[in-house]
């Protein structure tokens, strides 16, 4: 058996007939003074990686920091060896932990710690979720560590590709020439920029030419590049579809933009209220649009497309299209109107938000003003990443990467619709069909003081002390809404999901009756 308990022994809870169960209650760990009596009876596994996560979490398990051997902690405990090795591919499964061969299992990665108070008093979830002005909201609740996070947007990083992307780079590393540890193309490498097409009429219908590509550090970055284009052309209002990303929001807020809500329905976004609104630009999701999850439907799309012709300033944000389930694929908007229409991706949803890379198509007349924006914002996104992913994307790396998340997604996006069936009975579910997240929504059987139902808020600020975090739907709402929650799948393993869900529903119920 390696340190990552790979072994053929169950992984179960030891009976009461095995003699390394005798006294159990009596003896413990040296290892951060883990006591078993403290483990609930059948409970041993999950009390094993709970206490685990906390020391991760608070410290005492720092990354790099090496774990006991499962059969050694296993004898000092005297539990199973299964119970142990259980715990560790638990956090293995969210990344936490990972085997390193003979260097044992060690800490790959740990939560940032949470704000503070002036007393030191950590910041409580209904002032999080409670604030009037939510900047920063996202990034703060994204930082604090809790038992099981159930957040949308963050795909399963414990299945990144190590293996191939080391495989990839030992290939680039071997083949560049010193020149090539220079200063690059800031439209981006043009072996990337291939890759990229290539990538893009495989699986996004997209028609374009190499030159029309540039490589930027997410579509954050794409918008911000977008942004001085705009404002150059004088345009300051921007439509955004309501529900829509918060985070998104915020970014065209900070460049300077008005932001005007245009209502989401069953068909997507609402063309007629786009006209209606004077904006000049929209930024719209119609793949699948988040957080509810729809398709822009067929008429929305020739309507879209002919307010487009007549000068509005269409932006795609294609921003997990790849992830699908139940539905066929929906062409991009720019694989009908090339010349109409700024295209943005990435790969954050692919494989992961921290290699910052993603490309922006823009119309001709465009492409010169944003690789000067390009230029004089970064000189160009680092070579080496853009080398070893162009590899990944050419090799068939990426596509195979693609299919095998892709069966891990849906039968954890299964998982949590059994879930919301068990412990959100009434809740409706939005937008199961593809992506990586949920969209829930409920009646609000009791009236607050206002007069209104309960709030979505208060459901998040309850399930956070529960140990879980989600966002709450208003959140990602410009005008008022019915309560809801945007829940992620694609992060965590199949018994977090459940657990998540289960205490989302104590939450609820603590509302209801106004504990």
């Amino acid at each position: 058996m390696d340190a990552m308990g790979r072994s053929t022994e169950p992984p179960v809870e030891g009976s009461k007939n095995s003699h390394a169960e005798t006294d159990a209650a009596a003896v413990g760990s040296d290892f951060l003074q883990l006591d078993i009596g403290q483990a609930p009876p059948g409970g041993r596994t999950a009390w094993l990686a709970d206490r685990l996560r906390s020391a991760i979490a608070d410290g005492r398990l720092p990354v790099g920091a090496r774990l006991p051997a499962s059969r050694v902690l296993a004898q000092e405990l005297r539990v199973t060896r299964g119970v142990v090795t259980e715990a560790y591919r638990r956090l293995a499964e969210t990344g936490q932990i990972a085997g390193r061969g003979r260097g044992g299992t060690v800490v790959v990665a740990a939560p940032a710690a949470p704000s503070r108070r002036a007393g030191g008093e950590a910041e409580p979830g209904p002032a999080l979720f409670g604030a009037a002005d939510r900047e920063g909201a996202v990034d703060m609740l994204r930082t604090l560590p809790c038992r099981i996070d159930l957040s949308p947007g963050v795909p399963d990083l414990a299945a990144f590709p190590r293996t191939g992307w080391l495989r990839a780079e030992r290939a680039v590393l071997a083949g560049v020439t010193p020149a090539d540890f220079g200063y690059g193309d800031p439209q981006g490498a043009p072996a990337l920029r291939r890759a990229v097409v290539g990538w893009l009429a495989r699986n996004r219908g997209i028609r374009a030419d190499p030159d029309e590509v540039v490589v930027v550090a997410g579509v954050a970055q794409a918008l911000s590049l977008l942004g001085r284009l705009l404002r150059q052309d004088g345009i300051r209002r921007i439509a955004v579809e309501d529900p829509g990303s918060l985070g998104a929001r915020q970014q065209l807020e900070y460049g300077g933009f008005t932001t005007v809500p245009v209502p989401v329905d069953s068909g997507g976004l609402d063309v007629g209220a786009l006209r209606a609104s004077g904006a000049g630009a929209v930024l719209l999701t119609p793949a699948h649009q988040f957080p509810t999850g729809v398709v822009l439907d067929g008429e929305r799309r020739r309507e879209l497309l002919s307010w487009a012709a007549e000068g509005g300033v269409v932006i795609e944000d294609d921003y997990d299209a790849e992830h699908r389930y139940d539905r066929p694929p929906v062409p991009a908007l720019r694989s009908l109107l090339p010349d109409g229409v700024c295209y943005a991706g990435s790969v954050s949803k692919l494989l992961a938000p921290a290699l910052r890379v993603g490309w922006l198509l823009v119309p001709p007349g465009r492409r010169d003003a944003v690789v000067t924006a390009k230029r004089y914002a970064d000189l160009g996104n680092g070579i080496l990443t853009q080398l070893v992913l162009a590899r990944l994307m050419d090799s068939g790396e990426l596509e195979r990467h693609l299919r095998h998340v892709r069966q891990r997604h849906r039968r954890r996006r299964d998982v949590m619709l059994r879930a919301i069936e068990t412990h959100l009975p009434g809740a409706r579910v939005h937008g199961a069909a593809a992506g990586l997240h949920l969209m829930v929504t409920f009646d609000a059987p009791r009236a607050d003081a206002h007069g209104g139902g309960f709030r979505d808020t208060d459901l998040a600020a309850a399930a956070l002390a529960r140990g879980v975090k989600v966002h709450p739907l208003s959140w990602h709402r410009i005008t008022p809404g019915p309560p809801g929650l945007v829940l992620g799948y694609a992060a965590g393993p199949a018994h977090e999901i459940d657990e998540g869900v289960a205490a989302i529903g104590e939450a609820l119920r603590a509302l209801h009756l106004g504990e």
